[in-house]
């Protein structure tokens, strides 16, 4: 059985404007497929979807029009065959502060709503119309998607209370929904990242010190993942067609201490 084949296709990779999302749209680009870049950012997503031959749409991942706009855009391009759920959000803070204070509830639910029910809302709505794609094989295969995790799902840290139960989330639900998708074809597979170099560890000397003394508690190779790296096995999920209901770490095998 070959890889599956994206020429003609179209895609959607959310939070794409940067970072894993940029990675995961510019490498779909290369594999022949349409790409919406669904991302807030509307001067960089723009950026990128001209570099790469696609389109931008303002997405909050929570929105269901806004998932249907995304949608309905890729759509026009080609058949959707691919979709990349990576954006995401977190907000730090201890349960319990050391003055006494709760984490604030607020605060906690929307990181849920984005990472949790954002990713759902995508998949979920991307799938419907990937139902109604011919099949690419014998197989019924019409198409797959890939969310993105974190390896705080399984190593939460401290702190990391609202970020770890929401990715946690999104682990916990990848295979009652590939069990779900799999009488219309649609395959549905999890990554989650350890330590990757994006830019939100910012720029310059200091930057780059700190991600060295991050990188040391990999345990090899020791350092950050790159965005291109984490990308890879995301293109391997798309483009296995045997690859089915998985959680992937892709962490260089780090196990993140308690802070």
């Amino acid at each position: 059985m070959p890889r599956v084949n994206l020429e003609g296709s179209s895609s959607i990779v959310t939070g794409g404007a940067s970072g894993i999302g940029e990675a995961c749209a510019r490498q779909l680009a290369e594999l022949g497929s349409k790409v919406v870049v669904a991302d807030l950012n509307e001067e960089r997503g723009t950026k990128v979807a001209d570099e790469i031959g696609g389109k931008f749409v303002k997405c909050d991942v929570s929105s269901i029009e806004d998932a249907d706009a995304a949608i309905a855009a890729a759509a026009e391009m080609g058949p959707l065959r691919a979709c990349v759920n990576s954006a995401g959000l977190g907000a730090a803070g201890r349960t319990v502060s050391r003055d006494g204070e709760p984490f604030p509830l607020d605060k906690f639910s929307f990181v849920i709503k984005v990472n949790l029910i954002g990713t759902f809302n995508m998949l979920s709505r991307a799938a419907a119309e990937m139902s109604k794609n011919e099949p690419l094989d014998d197989d019924g295969g019409r198409g797959a998607i890939v969310n993105l995790a974190s390896a705080a799902a399984f190593d939460g840290q401290i702190g990391q209370c609202a970020y770890s139960a929401s990715k946690a989330g999104v682990v916990g639900m990848a295979l009652p929904i590939a069990r779900d998708l799999a009488a219309v074809g649609v395959r549905v597979n999890t990554v989650a990242p350890g330590l990757i170099d994006t830019p939100i560890y910012g720029e310059g000397p200091e930057s780059e010190a700190f991600k060295a003394h991050l990188g040391k508690s990999v345990l090899f190779p020791k350092r950050l993942g790159s965005a291109e790296e984490l990308a890879f096995a995301v293109m391997d999920c798309i483009t296995n067609p045997y690859m089915n209901a998985e959680v992937i770490r892709l962490d260089g095998g780090i196990r993140m201490p308690p802070k």
